[in-house]
């Protein structure tokens, strides 16, 4: 039995943070599993050292429009299958979604939409929403365990957010995003960070341009969710609020398996 450890950061540029210190922070911290979102560069445009990142395998998905989007994986085991995308080409343009697959589990890297800027936006995060539930049920019902961690783009419940009645009516805060999260555990699966830490003021994400992060007015809008059959081999969660460099921290879980 070992404890593997899976993080996944919102890194909101991975060229700036490499300028920020992001390979000696991944040195230090040494996860079995990186899952990235918002990468927000092309393959041509990273570093060797990002490319060849020492001791990792690293894929990187990302949409035609440069500077936007973009999901990458670093992985000190070489997954047995590798894909992108959920099959719908509507939905599958914007370089959101790295899936893996591994011996023990089949892991979900996903860069979830935002909805704030106009309707159209939300149409599209909730219909993002329903074309990743249905793919995710056909993987339960292929068996296996399932772990989905990303940058959802919703807080889940009032804990999740440091002012909830100001942001009621504000995409990521809306009943009908709620609501889909509601679902989605209701389909088997678990907000895995909450079975371990039920306290309030746990928040992943901050407004840079009003200083909310020295303050902790933030939003808990990253998540690591697991089919509930992997419930027993999970030996922790936890968030990662201390390491800068991005407007969102760091999230892990450690897995137990043979």
């Amino acid at each position: 039995m070992k404890d593997l450890k899976i993080i996944s950061w919102n890194i909101n540029g991975i060229r700036a943070a490499l300028n920020k210190g992001f390979l000696e922070w991944l040195a230090r911290e040494k996860p079995d599993i990186l899952c990235l979102q918002e990468t927000k560069a092309h393959q041509d445009q990273l570093d060797t050292k990002l490319l060849e990142a020492e001791g990792y395998h690293t894929f990187w998905e990302y949409p035609e429009r440069k500077g936007y989007s973009g999901v990458a994986l670093f992985s000190r085991e070489k997954p047995l299958v590798l894909s992108t995308g959920f099959g719908k080409d509507v939905i599958d343009t914007e370089g959101r979604v790295i899936i893996a697959q591994y011996p023990q589990f089949t892991l979900m890297n996903i860069y979830f939409p935002n909805g704030k800027q106009n309707d159209d936006r939300r149409k599209y995060k909730m219909d993002f929403y329903d074309v990743f539930l249905s793919f995710a049920d056909m993987l339960r019902k292929q068996g296996g365990k399932i772990i989905v961690c990303g940058d959802v783009n919703t807080a889940h419940k009032e804990i999740d957010l440091a002012r909830p009645k100001e942001n009621s009516k504000v995409s990521g805060f809306l009943p009908e995003e709620r609501a889909w999260i509601d679902k989605f555990i209701d389909h088997g699966y678990i907000d895995i960070f909450r079975k371990f830490n039920d306290k309030p003021n746990q928040y992943t994400w901050w407004d840079m341009k009003s200083g909310a992060r020295e303050r902790n007015v933030g939003w808990r809008i990253d998540y690591f969710f697991i089919s509930s059959n992997l419930e027993p081999d999970i030996a922790n969660a936890f968030l990662m609020s201390e390491v800068m460099g991005s407007d969102h921290c760091p999230i892990g879980i450690t897995v137990r398996i043979d």
